[in-house]
């Protein structure tokens, strides 16, 4: 857990992200928790949406691809309308376990 609120505060200090990232970092932890930790893990736009209280698929698509452009995060979009896609935790840049040791 204090590896996630670095996060958080990483996130905090960085000038391009707002608060619907820090928001959708944190719907894609509980996702995380949810599925017992796994790495990747399913995630689904409807679920995520809701948890992160985004109303706007844009908004959605916008955070997801900008979290994973400053690295936060690996998305892997399944475009099936029944499976979900995926997300894993990056490798951390000051460590060499994988991020999801640091959560």
């Amino acid at each position: 857990m204090a590896a996630y609120a670095e996060r958080v505060r990483q996130m905090g200090a960085n000038p391009h992200l707002l608060a619907t990232h820090v928001s959708m970092y944190a719907a894609l932890f509980v996702c995380w928790q949810r599925n017992e930790y796994c790495n990747p893990f399913p995630v689904s736009r409807q679920l995520l949406m809701s948890y992160s209280r985004i109303a706007s698929t844009a908004t959605y698509h916008k955070c997801i691809k900008e979290l994973e452009t400053f690295g936060y995060i690996r998305y892997y979009p399944s475009y099936h309308p029944v499976k979900g896609s995926l997300v894993d935790w990056p490798e951390d840049k000051y460590d060499n376990r994988s991020a999801d040791h640091l959560i």
